[in-house]
Parts: C-alpha cells; sequence; structure tokens
C-alpha cells in the first residue's frame, strides 16, 4: 500500500492508480503465458544432452496451469473494478499483484537452479541471457508500479545471481560481475520507466480536468445563450408593443396634420421608428438563429422581384439623405438557390447597413450571374472598415471604429444576422472594403435552372409606402388587447381612416360590447392577453358569433405553437409592428367584400 499513499502525494487519483495497476496486471498475465513457451527449447536441448529433462517438464506444466489461473483472477479482478470503488479495489487488489510479481520472479529465477549442474557453458549463458530478456521487459511494462517490478526484479534477477555465486568457477566470476552492471542500468531504467508513467497519469489527470472545466464552460455558456433567447422569445411581445404603437400614432399624426412644416420632422420621426423596427427585427433574428429555431426551406427565388420588395424599405431613407439607391441587374429573370426569408433578411441588413454609414455618394445593389453560380453585392461609397477589423465585421455586437464616428445607435447586429443567414442557407459570404472609400459586401448563391411554372410568392413586406395622406375608409372594427397605450393607438390610427372602433381587453368584455349593439365588420385579436385568455379562441369565438365578420390575430410573439395553429386552420396572423400601409391595404380589401 506505499505506492498508494506516494501517488496520493503526488497528485494522483484513484482512477488513476487504477489505470497504472490495470497495465500492471495485464502484463503480468501476458508474461505468465509467454514465460512456459521460453522454457520448451531448454527442455529440448537438455534432452540433446542426455540430461534429465523431468524437472524442466514439471516447471513448463506447473506455469502453464498458474497462466490458466492467472488469467481466470484477471477476469474477476476486471469485473470488480466495474463494480467496486477504486480505493477498494486498490486496497485488495495490489497485495495480491504484488505476491504474484514475487512468485513469478522467483518462477522464472527457479528454472536456473533446477537445471541439472555440470552443462556446458553455451546452455547456461543462454539460460542467463533469455531471463535477461524476461527482466528487460518487465522493467518497462511492471514499472507502472513500482512496487511490484521491485519484487519481481529481487526474486528474480536476484536469486539468479546467487545461483550463479553457488555454481562459481572463474568463468562465471565474469558473469556475475557484468550481471550485477546490468542489475543496475535495469533497476535505473524501471525507476525512470516509472517516473515516466507517473507523469503521464498526471497529464491524463490535468487533461481530464481541463476537460471537464471546459465542458462546464461550454455548459454555462451554452445555458447563458439559451437563457437569453428564451428572455427575448418570452419578451418580445412586451417589447414589440410600444414600436407598434408608436408606428400607429405616428401614421396617425401624419394623416391629421395640416401644417406642411411639420411634414419633415414626422417622416424624420418615423424613419427613426423604422429604423427601431429594423434594429429589433435583426436582434430577434440572431437569437432565432443561435437558438436553433430559425428552420430553413430552401426553394428557388426570383431575386429581382425580392430585391424590388426591399427597396421600398428604404428607397425614401436614401432619397432624403441625397443618396442614389441603384441597383443592376442582367436582362433576364435570375432564380436563385435559398430561404427566401433568409435571402430577404439578408439583403435588407446588408443594404440598411450600407445606408448608416454613407454620408455621400450612394448604394448599388448588383446581381451578376457567374456560370451556375449567382453573385449578390451590395456596394457603397462609405466610410469603409479598417484591415484589422475586417476579420472581426460578421462577429455578434461588433461595430467597428469609423462606424461609431457616424451613428452611434447601432449594436453590430445587422452582418452577424448575414453570417448567420449565409450559413444557414449554406451560402458563401464575403466582404472588401477600403477604409474612407466605401466598401463591398457579397453572397454568392446557386442559380436555379429549371422550369419555373409559378412566381414565387413574394415574402411578408415591411415595407413602407411613401407618405401621403391615405385614402378614407368607412366601417366599424373591434379590437381586443389588454395594452392601453396599443389601444389607444389603434383608435387614433383607425378613426383617423373613417372607421369607427372600439377596444376590449378580455373576452366577457368584447361580448358584451356586441351584445350592447356593436356589429363590428372587421375583429383584430391580440393573442396574450392579462387575463390568461388566448386570444386565438376569443376570435373563434366573435366569427362564430358573427358569421360576417373578417378577422385576424395581430401578436408580437414568433414562437407561439396556438399562432402556429391558427395559420394551419387558414387563419390571417398579423405579427407586430404592423405597418400601417399593410393595415390599410388589408382594411381596403376587406370592406370591398
Amino acid at each position: 500500500m506505499k505506492w498508494v499513499a506516494e501517488t496520493e502525494e503526488g497528485g494522483i487519483s484513484s482512477r488513476a492508480q487504477i489505470r497504472l495497476l490495470n497495465n500492471t496486471f495485464i502484463r503480468l498475465v501476458f508474461s505468465f503465458t509467454a514465460v512456459p513457451f521460453v522454457g520448451i527449447p531448454f527442455a529440448i536441448w537438455l534432452y540433446w544432452l542426455g540430461a534429465d529433462t523431468g524437472p524442466t517438464l514439471v516447471w513448463i506444466g506447473i506455469y502453464l496451469i498458474c497462466a490458466v489461473i492467472i488469467r481466470i483472477w484477471h477476469h474477476r479482478y476486471q469485473r470488480e473494478v466495474k463494480e467496486i470503488n477504486e480505493e477498494e479495489v486498490l486496497r485488495r487488489w495490489l497485495p495480491h499483484i504484488n505476491k504474484v510479481a514475487l512468485a513469478h520472479g522467483l518462477g522464472i529465477s527457479s528454472l536456473y537452479w533446477i537445471t541439472p549442474p555440470g552443462q556446458n557453458f553455451d546452455f547456461f549463458l543462454l539460460l542467463n541471457i533469455s531471463i535477461a530478456a524476461i527482466v528487460a521487459a518487465n522493467a518497462t511494462h511492471l514499472t507502472p508500479v513500482i512496487s511490484t517490478f521491485k519484487r519481481f526484479f529481487i526474486a528474480s534477477w536476484g536469486v539468479l545471481n546467487i545461483g550463479i555465486m553457488c555454481r562459481m568457477d572463474n568463468v562465471m566470476l565474469i558473469v556475475l560481475m557484468l550481471n550485477l552492471l546490468y542489475a543496475l542500468a535495469i533497476y535505473r531504467h524501471a525507476l525512470t520507466s516509472h517516473a515516466f508513467f507517473i507523469q503521464q497519469a498526471r497529464l491524463e489527470e490535468e487533461s481530464a480536468r481541463l476537460a471537464e472545466q471546459f465542458r462546464q464552460a461550454k455548459e454555462e455558456a451554452e445555458q447563458a445563450l439559451l437563457d437569453k433567447n428564451q428572455f427575448l422569445t418570452t419578451a418580445s411581445h412586451d417589447l414589440r408593443q410600444p414600436v407598434h404603437a408608436m408606428g400607429f400614432l405616428i401614421e396617425a399624426i401624419i394623416h391629421k396634420n395640416s401644417n406642411d412644416a411639420l411634414m419633415p420632422q414626422l417622416l424624420d420621426l418615423q424613419q427613426s421608428v423604422r429604423s427601431v423596427q429594423l434594429m429589433f427585427n435583426s436582434l430577434l433574428d440572431l437569437s432565432k438563429i443561435e437558438s436553433g429555431n430559425m428552420t430553413t426551406a430552401t426553394t428557388h427565388v426570383d431575386i429581382g422581384a425580392l430585391l424590388d420588395s426591399v427597396f421600398t424599405l428604404f428607397r425614401e431613407e436614401a432619397k432624403s439623405r441625397g443618396l442614389k439607391l441603384r441597383t443592376w441587374r442582367p436582362g433576364r429573370q435570375i432564380h436563385v438557390m435559398g430561404d427566401p426569408l433568409l435571402v430577404r433578411q439578408s439583403l435588407i441588413n446588408l443594404i440598411q447597413n450600407a445606408l448608416r454609414y454613407t454620408q455621400k455618394g450612394g448604394v448599388l445593389v448588383a446581381i451578376r450571374p457567374r456560370g451556375a453560380e449567382c453573385l449578390i453585392e451590395v456596394w457603397d461609397t462609405g466610410v469603409g472598415i479598417a484591415d484589422g477589423e475586417k476579420s472581426k465585421i460578421f462577429s455578434p455586437y461588433y461595430r467597428p471604429e469609423l462606424a461609431w464616428k457616424i451613428d452611434s445607435a447601432g449594436h453590430g447586429l445587422g452582418l452577424a444576422v448575414v453570417a448567420r443567414c449565409a450559413k444557414l442557407m449554406n451560402v458563401k459570404y464575403g466582404m472588401q472594403s477600403i477604409e474612407d472609400k466605401g466598401s463591398r459586401f457579397w453572397m454568392r448563391f446557386r442559380q436555379y435552372t429549371g422550369d419555373v411554372t409559378v412566381a414565387d410568392p413574394a415574402p411578408a413586406s415591411d415595407a413602407v409606402a411613401p407618405v401621403s395622406r391615405r385614402a378614407s375608409l368607412k366601417g366599424y372594427c373591434l379590437v381586443v388587447d389588454d395594452d392601453p397605450l396599443v389601444t389607444s393607438a389603434w383608435e387614433s390610427l383607425m378613426s383617423s381612416w373613417g372607421i369607427t372602433v372600439r377596444c376590449a381587453d378580455s373576452a366577457e368584455e368584447a361580448f358584451a360590447i356586441v351584445d350592447g349593439g356593436f356589429t363590428p365588420s372587421v375583429v383584430l385579436c391580440d393573442q396574450r392577453l392579462r387575463s390568461g385568455e388566448s386570444g386565438f379562441d376569443i376570435l373563434k369565438a366573435l366569427i362564430e358569433r358573427l358569421p360576417n365578420v373578417s378577422g385576424a390575430m395581430v401578436s408580437g410573439e414568433f414562437n407561439s405553437p396556438v399562432l402556429r395553429e391558427a395559420e394551419e386552420e387558414g387563419y390571417l396572423v398579423l405579427r407586430k409592428p404592423l405597418e400601417p400601409a399593410t393595415l390599410h391595404a388589408l382594411l381596403t380589401q376587406w370592406s370591398t367584400h
């Protein structure tokens, strides 16, 4: 048990000691099995010399029996290693293995003692060399447990040399001197080998410790990311509410405003709200991508039509800032393979990023077919990116130093979303930039060359129609929403369009309004209500009560199973912040039915 205490002081755990003990025991099993076959040539030699081979044959038989017993014993040891703790295994088996090593050493050296005296020198020299070879082999393989090797070494080599002294003649004296020098060399080698095994065990323990620390750190980071994404997903409804209300209130003010001098300020305010909305969408998009909730549906996308829909988002902004927003494309229709929503989000973020950091000149979006591929490029004449920052530009929350000098409102999310979208679609992307000259960002898609029988469905648009006073509408609308700020915005906007609006914050209040004689032609319901009721259940109940009513869900939630169920059942689901242009177009369509 001394070895156990020494290694514990050296910082080796019981698990590491068991591994070293395993190596030693396996070597003993192999050695016990191999040694009898070493004795067979000597028995044959003795037979040729006419000497008595009986003792040697008995020695071989005993070793073969012991080899079988040791193997059975080893299987028992392996079973106990799995069933009991390491400390108990060491306590029970280390003394037994040391005794086996001692017996093994005595057994090897006994071959010299049982050999009849008076044989020729060549025979004894070969026997001495054979035992030396066995000792040398075990000087490496038994040294993981140095106490085991010491017992084997003293019993085998020590007893052999005692035998040489007992049968000593002039030549044997020389052999004894050489054996003593050999013993010194072998023992030093054994100590070096043992030190190597101990150091290896320590390194393995340290590696395991570092690996465990890395695993824990990785799990903590993943949990932190999961918590962040869960927070954003859970809070997205509440975060979208004020942006949704601001958009409606600004549209209502623009519609009611009769002072042309205020229009530029109102347009700037509307543009600021749109920028907040785009930034907020980028943040949630990044969250969905990181959490693995973003799924891709690769299909062929009419990249020209998609680009036209994206341009409507930024045309007014570019015009108001005196920037040119242009596109270059071939004269034919180009389809690329990708997810329409991810392609669109990537283009939005690239164009928004280019406009944000361009103070003069403009932005060019180019569609360039390249054989079986299509290159989408966004060029700008902005501030550019310094060489030392180019490798970090697609990292989340990173913004170059030059960008801070122009716009301090960004969060470094737009390009990170582009990178994640590209990876989800397995699309190559990159950039080139010259400081103070401008930048070029690109994505390389695979072209679709098949037949296009149906036009690509246009993805849901965030486009804002050119600001003007929209056409007046007529009708009655019931809005179910429990946020007073939002309901006030609904009433301000829709009343400015000529629609009579009533708002309710629960099913009871909604049906009370209907029972009171208010018959809406349109019902719009939020999903998450403070009362705990489901807006979707309320919408279905109101549509059942009023068969001629048109209705939709309006919610800031994106991963709600209830909203997915509503869409699967054919109900219209609108996402907050809802663009007034989209709402006006929808109400116009419903009013014509």
